[in-house]
């Protein structure tokens, strides 16, 4: 059975769904970006159906200023209020709850890194964003490496740029953005604050990256700095073989349901 739930945050009023279920581990969905509750492609309303159908309650939201919910958007790293208001609200919602996995994507992952997530028992962090904002809008520089390590394999792309088939001044623009490309994460940077936050919680740490996913290769050339030695001691890290950022194709949705079952179930 699927209900509408309203409950206060900071006097507004946040909106969300519960997927009932009669497990009593149950999977918090925290939202990306400025996307609805209901996720890209329908995503996380398909998978709370799925995932009640096995049993387990299912509650996803909007944050302020989002969808149904009142008040302003003050974005993920001002979203701690909103997620704690949540985690209460499936609580209250579903009071034989003995355990609660929260799963977020992007910028959705990073706010459960850098807030205070008590009451949740797992986290499910998928292709966590530490991008910091810059003018261009070129990938990261992660990324880019990664790209260009990929066409120097590919013998057509040697015959392209002796060809003239190479568009030079995208070459030269991320060459430009290599040379002045992010070092060691720092603690005032957004990727030193996300392995802070995730050293500061004592839960278990699910990590899921899409290998060919911008977002995601730059997290995962954080994830080999001294930086976040101990996040990886400590967490279970998982990659898929896939460009698809929110994992929307059947195989990449197969996946991610088997490792959130996964989590609700270790």
């Amino acid at each position: 059975m699927r209900r509408l739930i309203a409950f206060p945050c900071g006097g507004d009023t946040l909106v969300g769904t519960l997927d009932a279920g009669e497990q009593p581990r149950g999977l918090l969905i925290v939202s990306g970006g400025n996307e609805l509750r209901i996720g890209a492609h329908r995503g996380m309303a398909l998978m709370a159906a799925r995932l009640a159908e096995r049993g387990y309650p299912v509650f996803r939201f909007d944050r302020r200023g989002i969808g149904d919910s009142t008040g302003a958007n003050r974005g993920f790293e001002e979203s701690g209020p909103d997620i704690a208001a949540a985690i209460a609200a499936f609580r209250q919602a579903v009071p034989s709850l003995t355990h609660i996995v929260a799963f977020g994507n992007c910028d959705a992952a990073s706010a459960l890194a850098l807030h205070d997530t008590a009451g949740i028992d797992a986290l499910v962090l998928a292709n966590p964003w530490i991008i910091e904002p810059s003018g261009d809008t070129l990938p990261p520089a992660a990324a880019i490496r990664a790209r260009y390590a990929q066409r120097l394999r590919d013998p057509r792309a040697w015959g392209r740029l002796l060809t003239g088939g190479v568009n030079l001044k995208k070459l030269a623009g991320g060459l430009s953005k290599l040379s002045g490309a992010d070092g060691e994460p720092t603690p005032d940077r957004l990727a030193g604050r996300v392995a802070a936050g995730l050293l500061g919680k004592p839960v278990p740490i699910n990590i899921l990256t899409a290998a060919r996913d911008n977002t995601a290769i730059a997290f995962t050339e954080a994830l080999s700095t001294p930086a976040y030695a101990e996040v990886i001691e400590r967490a279970t890290v998982a990659t898929l073989d896939t460009d698809s950022h929110s994992f929307h194709r059947g195989p990449d949705k197969a996946w991610l349901e088997a490792r959130l079952v996964d989590a609700l179930t270790a």
